[in-house]
Parts: C-alpha cells; structure tokens; sequence
C-alpha cells in the first residue's frame, strides 16, 4: 500500500509540473504587456513598474518562473491585486464552502443514482423493459435539465415564493441549521446533475452482475432478492460506480463555478468570476491551481477507495 501511494505520488509529479506551468504562463500569454492590460490605459510608469513587480511580469521569463515555484513551495499565491490580501487567505476562506457544496452534491447525487440504475438493471434482467425504461428515461431527464435553468427554477419556487430556503447572505457554520438552508438549493442542483451518469453506469454493471454464477448460487440457496441485488450485485459491480462518481467531482467542482454565483455563495467559483471580471490575475491563477491540484487528488483517492469497495482489488 504504501509502495503504491509513493509510485503514485511520483507518477504525478509531471502532471503537477505541468499544470504549474501552465498556470504560470497563462498571465505571461497576455499580447503587449500583462500590466498594462491588468491596469488599463491610464496607468503612468511608476505605476506600471508596480504593477508589473507585484504581478511577477518584471523580469526574464527563467528567473520568474523561478521565482514563482520558490513561492509556490513557501504556498505563497501572491496578493490581490485590488484588495491587497494574500490570495493563500482568499482561499483558505472560499476553499472549504466549494468542497461542502462539492462532497455534499455528491453524496446526495449517489444517494438518487446509485438505486435508480440498480432498481433499473433488476427490472430489465426480469424482463420489465417498462419499468427499466421508465428509470432510465427519468434519469436521461433530469439530465437534459441545464443546471442554471434548474438553481433558476428552485429559486422561483422554494425561495421567492415559498421562502423556505435563502439565496444570499453568508454561511454561518456555528448554526447548522442556518447553513444547510443556505447550502441546501445549490447542492440539489448539482447533485442532480450528476444522476444521469452514475445511474446509466450503475444499470450497466449491475445488468452484468445478476448474470454472474453467484447470483444464481445465492437464488438457489433461497437468499431475498434485495439481499441478491444490493448486497450482492451492486457490492460487485462497485469499481466502475467508484470510478464515475470520482470523476463526477471534478464535474462538480467546475459546476460550481456558476452555481455559487446564481446563489450568492462566496466560495471558489466565485472567487473566480469576480477575479476575472476585475482582472485581477493573482487571484485566477491561485484558484485555477487549487481547481487543479483538487482534481488530481480526488483522481487518487478513487484509486485507493478501490480497495475498500472490491477485495478482489490490489495494489500491485
């Protein structure tokens, strides 16, 4: 296992390489000068010089790329450009309201799916082709729903007619009651959107898995058929459920980067759409980093749930 995770923490440093670089070049690729399209027009020299210091874009190339992985290793993103605060604090403060919201839709997200396509296989392998298309079709539905029509609809119904649930304002964590009413409409949204995915993959190995040997053992010795099929089947067919809802967070993460803003929470997409709208570069390039770094992580962390869900599985 740990063989495993340090191969695997090798294998990524390329990858990590590469989007460093990338990020790094991305304010560099500006046409012209990067602080005088940072800046506008109006700036005089002095002020320019500034700006191009504070923005990094003040030497050759080699030494700023150098300079930019010595910050990175002391985790010093550089400072907004508008406010003056290290984008490290901006961060720290949006990272963990974008991974509630993230982890929560997930979860929710499975909860919906995961029965959906299992119920779904087990009617078709009983012939109820009805049953097995009204599931899949519900399923293609919710899917065909964009996400920003959806967080537009809920906001209609649930809060400006119902008012049940707010759609602005901060989280309070310390009230947990407060906080879920405030997170409960944007996890919906992207929960849902994730359903048709895992509940299409999930039929698929579950169809697969009620043709199996055992589960005509496990019939014949006389075992439930929700035993058969939640226990059973759906436990064997979990890799490729891993995999997609693995996948899915990425999804999730770059979903929230309209979904915080329909709903007015100050997590990382929005950190993001305001960074680029005031063209406050700093900003962008930090949490286009962490958007990064976040998805390689989940990617690796999928590899080692695969041990926990199939035994079968090993790290070799």
């Amino acid at each position: 296992m740990n063989g495993y995770i340090a191969r695997r923490g090798f294998a990524m440093v390329p990858t990590l390489f590469g989007i460093v670089t990338l990020v790094f070049l991305m304010i560099r690729l500006i046409p012209g000068d990067p602080a005088a399209a940072v800046g506008g027009e109006g700036l005089g020299e002095e002020a320019l010089a500034a700006l191009r210091e504070r923005l990094g874009v003040n030497g050759s190339i080699p030494g700023q790329y150098a300079t930019y992985l010595a910050d990175l290793v002391r985790f010093d993103l550089g400072k907004s450009i508008h406010t003056g605060l290290p984008v490290t604090e901006l961060i720290s403060d949006a990272l963990p309201v974008t991974v509630a919201v993230a982890l929560l839709s997930v979860v929710m997200g499975t909860l919906i799916a995961v029965p959906v396509g299992a119920v779904a296989a087990y009617a078709r392998s009983k012939g109820k082709v009805a049953a097995d298309q009204g599931l899949t079709g519900f399923a293609m539905g919710v899917d065909t729903m964009p996400p920003f029509w959806v967080a537009l609809v809920l906001i209609l119904v649930f809060s400006l007619h119902l008012k049940w649930f707010p759609v602005s304002g901060p989280i309070e964590w310390t009230d947990p009651v407060a906080a879920t009413k405030r997170l409960f409409l944007p996890v919906v949204v992207l929960g849902v959107a994730q359903v048709a995915s895992v509940a299409r993959v999930t039929r698929t190995a579950v169809l697969d898995a009620l043709q199996d040997d055992y589960v005509r053992t496990a019939r014949a010795l006389g075992t439930p058929e929700t035993v058969v099929l939640f226990k059973h089947a759906l436990r064997n067919s979990a890799l490729p459920v891993v995999t997609i809802t693995g996948l899915s967070v990425g999804r999730l993460l770059g979903g929230t980067v309209i979904i915080e803003n329909i709903f007015s929470i100050p997590g990382m997409g929005t950190a993001l759409v305001q960074g680029i709208n005031s063209r406050d570069y700093p900003i962008v390039q930090g949490v286009i980093l962490v958007f990064a770094l976040l998805f390689i992580l989940v990617n690796f962390a999928t590899d080692l749930v695969y041990t926990r869900v199939d035994p079968r599985v090993r790290f070799g």
